[in-house]
């Protein structure tokens, strides 16, 4: 029996055309919380980027599993090694970088470029306000935005020993650390509730979905995941600008 789900923001939660729920997503949220299923966001998004939502959830699991939180409480923080914070730093400043800074409460981004204005765009989100890299330097970070080309990350990854990039867009990539992830994420979050990993669904659409889809009991891959998400859901529902999530609940019997 599903005890708790877990939804993915941008390509799962969110129509990647109007950057907005579905009324179908909307009701559907609504028949779990009065089945007593208990629902969570997982996002990449710090607290800050998550928007206003028509239904309460019941946790959030945010930058990729370094943050989370159910009500007042914060039941995990995990932020990126300072070493490493400092390698990155240094590295954007010397290869003329553009990067965002993602804090627990806050974002920043270095400078503006087509790049971020893009990604600004993709996610209907207004841009992070602009700040030096020594201010980033002095705040516990739990996830950087890497602007730069998918050759240059193995590159990146010999400077940060304890960081990863899990990479969801080809002119972006996330930087983590290792031990940080949406399954992680998501272990924590039912170990505070008492729930066991085969009460767990989660639905995603992008790589740093992967982790999240492998451990849920029922990992559910939108129709508009790419091909590896998809290789690693049990099930694929259809895209998020046509109830994918509605579908799969009813597919599963859950509502």
């Amino acid at each position: 029996m599903i005890k708790a789900i877990f939804f993915d923001i941008d390509g799962t939660l969110l129509s990647t055309q109007s950057h907005s729920i579905l009324p179908g997503t909307i009701q559907a949220l609504k028949t779990l919380h009065e089945k007593g299923i208990r629902t969570f966001i997982s996002s990449g998004r710090p607290m800050v980027l998550i928007p206003p939502m028509p239904i309460d959830f019941d946790g959030y699991i945010t930058v990729n599993g370094g943050y989370c939180i159910v009500g007042n409480n914060v039941i995990l923080r995990n932020p990126i090694n300072k070493i490493d914070v400092t390698q990155w730093l240094r590295y954007v400043e010397e290869n003329d970088i553009v990067t965002m800074c993602f804090t627990a409460n806050d974002m920043f981004i270095n400078r503006i470029s087509d790049s971020a204005v893009r990604l600004r765009d993709q996610l209907g989100f207004t841009m992070p306000p602009v700040r030096p890299l020594q201010e980033m330097a002095n705040n516990d970070v739990y996830q950087f935005i890497a602007m730069q080309p998918v050759e240059d990350d193995p590159r990146v990854l010999e400077l940060l020993s304890h960081c990863r990039m899990p990479r969801w867009h080809p002119a972006f990539s996330d930087i983590i650390p290792n031990n940080s992830s949406k399954a992680v994420g998501i272990e924590t979050i039912i170990s505070h509730f008492g729930i066991n990993q085969d009460e767990t669904m989660a639905f995603g659409d992008g790589a740093n979905d992967i982790e999240m889809l492998d451990y849920a009991h029922i990992g559910v891959a939108m129709g508009n995941a790419s091909t590896i998400v998809k290789q690693h859901a049990d099930y694929v529902t259809l895209d998020s600008n046509n109830d994918g999530i509605l579908s799969a609940l009813q597919h599963f019997e859950i509502i």
